[in-house]
């Protein structure tokens, strides 16, 4: 009689392991997140479990020399600022993102376009001709010689040829495509991908190769299998952008080396991604002048300072209850702006329709915007366009205070370096030391105050 093959249950936001199914996972406290998987044998598995060598000892961490570790360029310089400063050798990056938003292209952009690199690519999702077809697309000057291609989904072989191929880098499309054999489940499940994950980890850290893996997401926006993936790997870029638009964002979510805080914008080409060096040129007004209802915003998503669009529309209810929405921004955010203008101003617009967006769809959380906004909605109000060359950074209080935000040198700078001719700021910016470069700094201290400014 045939023994029934043992199961647990994982929580797939945790990876918490648990003998039986429950309804919220008792580690995470999430609900609904617990998955069926084969049990793992407890023998006779190698790979990530594998005994320490007998003369590795403990350090003293003083004694770590670690100055001849130079990080590796991958020849984009976008990508390099986002990881900070380059690759670190021995990490691992994992790359997620929507299908079709350009995550297998970026993969094999870095080694077309970094020669220099010898390269392991493996992939599980397509075959060596239809690698070569995208690649002569994408480096229509010729396939450096060291670009070696392995279709393999076995995570066993992969890691032979690599201890065989001895690459300056490891690209691996995608991770949820590959298997161990000594795990009874299949590719992309919860203890499949933590096996390989754990696998290529200890690869990398024994071998110093640096290894990129490529995730897809679930429907929710989160990296496909369990929250463990996450934790073990050491870098997490994410992709996010239409996939209808030509503009894709790579955020860095998590940088064991690096400031999480910044991000790199591309353009999807014919021929590959683009570096955008200055996004705010994509981001500025693109009409006509003299367009009531628009404002420029100016953000800071990380160290980077970015100019943008802010679109407002405001009309009158047609259907008796007013409409309030809002593209790329809070809704509460704005409803709060709203009640502000009306108590603290007196400007009358809770029979009226606003509508928001945020244009190159952005979604903007810096509370810098605050000004812009309330700028754009009185522009679209009293239809009145706000001079193009005019840009607005601060923060919009309950009490109708125009409050200070950070790294103002920063914005003006940016702001200077654009052409812009005046700035809003709150009066309580601190101003000391900064240099203006031509940009008139207009100091406001309430809304009334902005109101008085701007459209006298």
């Amino acid at each position: 009689m045939a023994t029934k093959s043992k199961s647990v249950w994982y929580c797939t936001n945790c990876g918490n392991e648990s003998p039986k199914w429950m309804g919220r996972c008792p580690s995470c406290g999430e609900w609904n997140t617990m998955v069926e998987a084969p049990a793992e044998p407890k023998k006779g598995q190698t790979g990530s479990k594998g005994a320490v060598p007998a003369d590795r000892k403990p350090r003293k961490l003083k004694d770590i020399d670690y100055s001849s570790e130079a990080r590796i360029s991958l020849g984009i310089g976008e990508l390099d600022r986002l990881l900070g400063g380059g690759m670190v050798p021995g990490s691992l990056i994992l790359i997620g993102g929507e299908p079709g938003i350009g995550k297998s292209t970026l993969s094999l952009q870095i080694p077309l376009g970094c020669p220099s690199l010898r390269t392991l690519y493996v992939t599980g999702e397509e075959s060596e001709r239809q690698v070569k077809m995208r690649a002569a697309r994408l480096s229509p000057g010729g396939i450096p010689d060291d670009c070696l291609i392995y279709c393999e989904t076995l995570i066993d072989n992969v890691i032979d040829q690599a201890g065989a191929i001895k690459p300056d880098l490891v690209i691996v499309d995608s991770v949820q495509t590959m298997f161990a054999d000594s795990v009874e489940s299949t590719p992309g499940s919860v203890s499949q991908i933590k096996e390989v994950a754990a696998r290529l980890l200890r690869f990398a850290k024994e071998s110093g190769v640096p290894v990129i893996l490529i995730g897809h997401i679930t429907k929710d926006g989160f990296i496909a299998g369990p929250k463990i993936l996450e934790h073990i790997v050491d870098v997490v870029l994410q992709f996010e952008g239409e996939n209808r638009g030509s503009y894709r964002i790579l955020r860095s979510i998590k940088n064991r080396f690096g400031s999480t805080a910044e991000l790199a914008v591309f353009e999807m080409t014919g021929t590959g991604l683009r570096e955008v060096a200055n996004p705010s040129e994509m981001l500025i007004p693109m009409h006509e002048q003299g367009l009531s209802g628009a404002a420029i915003a100016v953000m800071l998503d990380g160290t980077r300072p970015l100019l943008f669009e802010v679109q407002a529309l405001v009309s009158s209810a047609a259907y008796g209850t007013a409409q309030r929405s809002a593209t790329g921004f809070d809704t509460k955010r704005l409803n709060m702006l709203l009640a502000v203008l009306e108590k603290r101003a007196g400007f009358k617009l809770g029979a009226k329709d606003v509508f928001l967006n945020m244009a190159g769809g952005l979604r903007v959380s810096d509370p810098a915007c605050d000004l812009a906004v309330i700028c754009a909605v009185l522009s679209s109000n009293f239809d009145f366009p706000i001079p193009s060359d005019v840009c607005f950074a601060a923060e919009v209080g309950l009490s109708g205070e125009i409050r200070p935000v950070g790294q103002v040198d920063r914005r003006i700078g940016e702001a200077s370096r654009l052409g812009f001719k005046k700035i809003f700021v709150s009066s309580y910016s601190a101003l000391e030391g900064v240099k203006a470069n031509g940009i008139k700094v207009i100091r406001v201290a309430d809304v009334p105050e902005l109101v008085k400014e701007l459209f006298r």
